[in-house]
């Protein structure tokens, strides 16, 4: 079963990512632990990203839990207690809209290091004689 707090790998299969997504209010969602899992990246660093572009995700794109929805998922996941080395916060869960930007911003990133990586390469290669 999937864990808000998971750090096993899966593979990127779709019944794999399937066991990720689970429904709540109304939507079809998945937490940002699966998805900081999914991208390698820390829940944190995840979080901090989408605080950073609030505009991009609105209350349909991303919204935190409540206690209330939290205590359900631990009794139904067996999630760790607060206090006890797990999370501080309460998790975010991710609409598809939410999902689709992650997945866009991501892209955007990586294509960024690839043009950088890519310019450094060129800086660093002697320029071609024609020898």
């Amino acid at each position: 079963m999937a864990s808000l707090v998971s750090k096993r790998v899966i593979v990127l299969k779709p019944e794999n990512v399937a066991q990720l997504v689970f429904f709540m209010r109304g939507e079809k969602v998945m937490f940002d632990a699966d998805l900081a899992m999914l991208y390698g990246v820390e829940v944190r660093s995840l979080n901090q990203a989408v605080a950073r572009n609030r505009k991009r995700f609105p209350a349909d794109f991303a919204f935190q839990l409540t206690d209330d929805e939290l205590a359900a998922l631990r009794s139904q996941l067996v999630i760790s207690n607060t206090g006890r080395g797990g999370r501080r916060y309460l998790p975010y869960a991710f609409t598809e809209q939410g999902v689709a930007m992650l997945f866009q911003r991501a892209a955007q990133r990586a294509c960024r290091r690839s043009k950088y990586r890519d310019h450094a390469h060129l800086c660093a290669t002697p320029p071609f004689d024609g020898q």
